[in-house]
């Protein structure tokens, strides 16, 4: 049986490879957070200094020039984007980890009456530096793509409800802080053009 400064250092080593873990969760989950609110900071700093992201062969990007790309991207291409981070396996060998995240992506297309669901996986090569796990290398996958009718969008039951939707920027209503009731931007909810400035 394991003497009690045995069994302390076990528990210290489990206790770090879970806060590595969750570390490692939050940067990938932040990355995919700062995709669909377009924050370039918030891109940025999930990338090191020297990252790279490989979004196919004809897109290999700085990491630190991925935001310009991405935003760029995602802004010609939809209306609405929404990143969203499934399965997550994850290898950690002290300051170096190799995570494999599966990515599911909506598309609301630009032409509003249209979406996109593309799925693939994150393949990534993350180092903790100074603290932080940061990605070294991003390679990624496609496995599904579907296109499919987005007109519920545009009709009158739904935009007549109000819902809040998602905003490239910080006045975005997750950047509230403390969050209230308090309202957003005039285009922070889906509205009805024809029934829009009526009481």
């Amino acid at each position: 049986m394991p003497n009690t400064e045995e069994r302390l250092a076990q528990i210290e080593s489990q206790l770090q490879y879970l806060l590595d873990r969750q570390a490692i969760l939050d940067c990938i989950s932040s990355n995919a957070r700062g995709c669909d609110r377009h924050d370039v900071e918030m891109l940025a700093g999930s990338y090191c200094e020297d990252g790279i992201d490989e979004h196919g062969a004809k897109f290999v990007n700085a990491g630190p020039n991925y935001p310009e790309w991405a935003n760029a991207t995602h802004a010609a291409s939809a209306l609405q984007t929404m990143h969203n981070i499934t399965t997550h396996n994850c290898d950690i060998n002290g300051d170096e980890a190799h995570a494999e995240s599966y990515s599911v992506g909506l598309f609301f297309n630009a032409d509003g009456k249209t979406a996109r669901v593309l799925a693939g996986r994150y393949l990534d090569r993350l180092v903790k530096e100074d603290g932080q796990w940061r990605i070294a290398l991003r390679r990624c996958t496609l496995e599904v793509g579907l296109v499919g009718d987005a007109m519920i969008m545009n009709t009158d039951y739904l935009r007549d409800m109000g819902f809040l939707k998602g905003l490239r920027d910080h006045s975005d209503v997750s950047y509230q802080r403390p969050l209230t009731l308090d309202e957003t931007p005039d285009n922070h909810r889906w509205s009805n053009p024809a029934t829009e400035g009526q009481d």
